[in-house]
């Protein structure tokens, strides 16, 4: 692998552990993944045991206690081999329990973070709505009404990373709805409460294999206690999620865009026309120098993302520098993953446009990375929005 950049030596080191594992345990299943949208239930257990769950999770409850940076390494590594299950991986470590660990009660810690954190329990996010995209929050539909010591739940979900396999969910969903955005709540939902149920599995271009569906609440029952934080607040906890799940994204792409110049690099030297190696092709050294320069740059752009997403406050979620600095890394750590994929897959020629060679499993990766956390055009917003002033 290319040397660590801007890493101390344990940081590299914690890199070089997490990609030996990813490359021995999590590179095999990533075909089969890919042509079946199949789910190995074996992947989470295996990757509790082997300490790359719970990393920014404290001791106390099985977890490495460690920072964001650490999540990201992990994170980079996964996705150089595996970026599908990368995917999983993140939503439940970051998107769900994470969450938990900044804004749940010590009693809701102590019945879900624990499973989490050894993998005996996949955890997800639900947020995003049918018709919703990109006003999730002003947009929302699902409610949740109390009834005594419950709360009663009513809408759907959708594009739900680990839906069809999570066994607890952090859901958002309107307490007050004439508030809008300001009258949302968070809720810690078990895949058995009544009124839960998966609608559809949905199957998608990339990141196949990693699970992702239509959720359905329908006079869900939710027990009080299970309420994340104050009613009513829950958009403190989506802004500062998203934040932190744009820093996520990141290590993701530049995972991809590692393991894309590795192959090229490979194929480049081994793939002979005219008599010779194409890499001896002008042209082609030109392609691989420009990958390697774009890979940089998203490696220093990422690690300073992560960096500043290892200090952002309880109440800086939405706003300010790092509201800013992270919808800039995702932005431009994106844009350029797609021109590395672009020649990637040019030099690989008609190798690359057949859908079971792996570097077509990493071109189809792209989009959804232009999409996730946020368009592109959204995140444009969220910049211009904070240089020009305008809340």
């Amino acid at each position: 692998m290319q040397a660590f950049t801007g890493l101390s030596n344990d940081e590299a080191e914690i890199l070089h552990q997490a990609n030996r594992f990813a490359e021995k345990e999590l590179y095999p299943l990533a075909q089969r993944m890919d042509d079946e949208e199949w789910w190995p239930d074996e992947a989470f257990p295996k990757i509790g045991e082997n300490g790359f769950m719970g990393v920014t999770a404290p001791p106390e409850f099985g977890g490495a206690g460690m920072d964001i940076m650490t999540s990201g390494l992990v994170l980079q590594a996964m996705s150089r081999w595996n970026y599908a299950l990368a995917l999983s991986w993140v939503a439940h470590e970051n998107l769900c329990l994470h969450n938990i660990l900044r804004n749940a009660n010590d009693a809701q810690k102590q019945k879900y973070v624990p499973g989490l954190v050894n993998g005996t329990k996949i955890g997800a996010l639900g947020l995003t709505e049918p018709g919703a995209g990109s006003d999730a929050l002003g947009s929302m539909r699902t409610t949740a009404r109390r009834e005594g010591n419950e709360y009663i739940l009513n809408g759907r979900k959708i594009f739900i990373t680990n839906g069809p396999v999570a066994d607890v969910l952090l859901v958002y969903a309107k307490t007050d709805p004439e508030k809008r955005s300001q009258g949302i709540s968070a809720f810690l939902i078990e895949k058995d409460f009544p009124g839960f149920k998966v609608a559809q599995k949905l199957i998608k271009m990339g990141f196949r294999g990693s699970q992702t569906a239509e959720l359905v609440f329908d006079n869900c029952r939710v027990p009080a206690e299970n309420l994340v934080g104050e009613e009513n607040r829950g958009v403190k906890v989506v802004m500062s999620g998203l934040d932190l799940e744009r820093a996520m994204i990141s290590p993701i792409c530049l995972g991809i865009a590692e393991r894309a110049l590795q192959l090229s690099v490979e194929y480049a030297t081994q793939r002979e026309q005219f008599g010779k190696p194409i890499a001896s092709f002008q042209m082609i050294r030109s392609k691989i120098a420009d990958m390697y320069v774009w890979v940089e740059s998203m490696r220093l752009f990422t690690y300073q993302t992560l960096r500043a997403a290892n200090v952002i406050g309880e109440e800086d979620g939405g706003r300010g520098d790092i509201h800013k600095i992270t919808a800039a890394g995702v932005m431009y750590v994106a844009e350029t993953l797609n021109k590395v994929l672009n020649e990637a897959v040019q030099i690989h020629g008609g190798y690359g446009y057949i859908w079971e060679s792996e570097i077509n499993r990493l071109y189809r990766s792209i989009k959804l990375l232009e999409i996730g956390a946020g368009t592109t055009e959204v995140r444009k917003m969220i910049i211009s929005d904070d240089l020009l002033g305008r809340a």
